[in-house]
């Protein structure tokens, strides 16, 4: 039964994966009680093979996980939300030529958005998940999100969206942890899930091969052939769909050139790949929409940052500024590999998480 005084009463996002695991370890020891829940997206694709994570076999590892931690454990359906929030417009962008990141909106409209307050209407007072991040308190005691201290790890990128309000019941017990670190905690302690390798980024991609995900499903008949051509509109050759291409790409166009080619722009407009020099992927300056600032309602000025524009690319020093119809520009003093449209452009002060946006074109 679950007690009413709430005040140290957390609810873990426990994917039945290690990190999860241990984060829940972590809080049971520092004397939280501790009630696990397990989104369950009952996904699988056309041979019947299931995602490693929130998945049946998760669901069951996270259940098993609980059982030894002495913890209360759900499972709850969120499969209609994952379509309707992450899915669905994973593959329409991937239809307008653009590359997605599928984990902010999961994490914005799913963990930190449904399971959140699934955490509230269980009486909860904090809500913890696995993520390699940190929450801080500045010196007007005003909450932040920072990295997390296992820098190839850190998982700050994915989780700018997290409103400041949403802070203060916010728990990352992986924060000051490498992840090295986390898998000796494992298996000091004996979670069943010591080993476990880790899950792909796309957990609802059972065979991690997102060109087959979008061939396999319904909007696949949208799917039309065009042209490949040279940055003066000759004509080079013919892609099969421009869901299937990405800035930067320099496998599978299929042609015989002078040099090696790459992607440098897709147009939805004339189904058109544009193939370029490796010097053409480069650029300095990008527009992105959706803009969220932490502790910013406005950017009425130019802000120096530190931007991401994904994951794993390394930080980099940049001037963010309003532009116009709510966009804004991020201009690099360096040009950077690769600026793709869908993927967010994520902004840095020291280890701070100042925001982000949507890259929506780069910029000569």
């Amino acid at each position: 039964m679950i007690r009413k005084n709430n005040n140290k009463r957390v609810l873990v996002a426990m994917s039945g994966g290690v990190d999860s695991a241990v984060a829940a370890f972590l809080l049971k020891k520092q004397g939280y009680e501790v009630i696990g829940v397990t989104m369950c997206f009952g996904l699988e694709d056309s041979k019947g093979k299931h995602p490693g994570c929130c998945s049946i076999s998760g669901i069951e590892d996270a259940k098993r996980v609980a059982e030894q931690l002495g913890i209360t454990h759900y499972a709850l359906s969120f499969g209609k939300l994952l379509k309707e929030n992450v899915i669905d417009e994973f593959i329409k962008e991937y239809l307008r030529g653009r590359t997605p990141n599928p984990c902010v909106r999961c994490n914005q409209y799913l963990k930190f958005g449904a399971l959140f307050k699934k955490a509230k209407e269980l009486n909860c007072r904090y809500f913890a998940t696995g993520h390699y991040a940190k929450i801080a308190r500045d010196k007007n005691g005003e909450y932040f999100l920072k990295k997390g201290k296992d820098a190839k790890k850190d998982q700050s990128y994915f989780l700018f969206r997290i409103p400041r309000v949403k802070m203060k019941h916010i728990l990352f017990p992986l924060g000051n942890y490498t992840k090295d670190e986390v898998r000796k905690i494992a298996k000091e302690n004996k979670l069943r899930v010591a080993d476990k390798p880790a899950s792909q980024e796309a957990c609802f991609i059972t065979d991690g091969d997102y060109k087959n995900f979008i061939t396999n499903s319904s909007a696949a008949k949208k799917l039309k052939p065009g042209y490949i051509k040279d940055t003066k509109g000759n004509i080079l050759g013919r892609h099969r769909g421009i869901a299937f291409y990405t800035i930067g790409q320099r496998q599978g166009l299929g042609i015989a050139y002078r040099c090696p080619l790459y992607v440098i722009k897709i147009e939805l407009r004339t189904n058109t790949v544009i193939a370029g020099e490796k010097k053409d992927v480069y650029k300095r300056k990008l527009t992105a929409k959706g803009l969220h600032l932490s502790g910013l309602k406005l950017l009425s000025k130019t802000l120096e940052v530190e931007a991401k524009i994904r994951y794993n690319h390394p930080k980099a020093k940049a001037a963010v500024r309003p532009f116009k119809r709510g966009k804004i520009t991020v201009e690099f003093r360096k040009p950077q590999w690769a600026i793709t449209p869908g993927q967010s452009v994520v902004f840095y002060q020291n280890n701070k998480v100042i925001g982000g946006a949507i890259i929506e074109e780069a910029v000569e």
